[in-house]
């Protein structure tokens, strides 16, 4: 199936979640990172902030702050079509900013090197089993991601985001681990 088909019918699907399905199945993934031994040996993590009807990741990135991880928080540029790093510390350093995405206000970007990270969780539409996935459709993160090979990267997904291969480019970088509200897969 053509990816923009794909991407449509999963959003419709993850759309259809119940508000509690929604924040009992996204609960139960944030548990599973936080259990990992990727979360508890990282001191830098990179996540991206959900909207919509994500798996949540904003208490996520509190707790994560409260206990001390460093965060950091993907800036797209539009224009170049880039993601950069800003360094969060505290969610209420958050305004609206492109694609109705949560972003650093101009007072507290701190552009942070992708050098630093420990932990990458990487978002998405559409995963396969070997970690390939479909996002929004930018790019942003197959370009960001192909200079941090060797680091960890872990997508969060709701169970019914899982296919059975999704189509695939020269240029797409497949995460290590997806973990669902069921189960975690290892896609190496």
């Amino acid at each position: 199936m053509e990816k923009k088909l794909l991407r449509r019918e999963i959003l419709d699907k993850r759309g259809k979640l119940s508000k509690n399905e929604h924040y009992i199945n996204s609960k139960k993934i944030i548990e599973k990172i936080f259990n990992s031994s990727f979360y508890k040996s990282a001191d830098t993590i990179m996540c991206f902030i959900s909207f919509g009807d994500e798996v949540n990741t904003h208490e996520f990135i509190k707790k994560s702050i409260d206990e001390s991880k460093k965060i950091l928080v993907p800036i797209t540029i539009p224009e170049t079509r880039e993601l950069k790093l800003s360094h969060l510390k505290d969610f209420n350093e958050l305004e609206i900013g492109h694609y109705n995405i949560l972003t650093p206000k101009k007072e507290f970007t701190r552009y942070t090197s992708p050098e630093e990270i420990d932990l990458i969780i990487v978002p998405g539409v559409v995963f396969d089993t070997e970690g390939y996935r479909i996002g929004y459709g930018g790019g942003y993160y197959d370009r960001f991601l192909s200079d941090l090979m060797d680091k960890p990267k872990i997508s969060i997904a709701f169970d019914l985001q899982i296919v059975e291969r999704v189509p695939r480019e020269d240029f797409d970088i497949p995460v290590d681990y997806i973990y669902t509200e069921k189960e975690i897969i290892n896609c190496k």
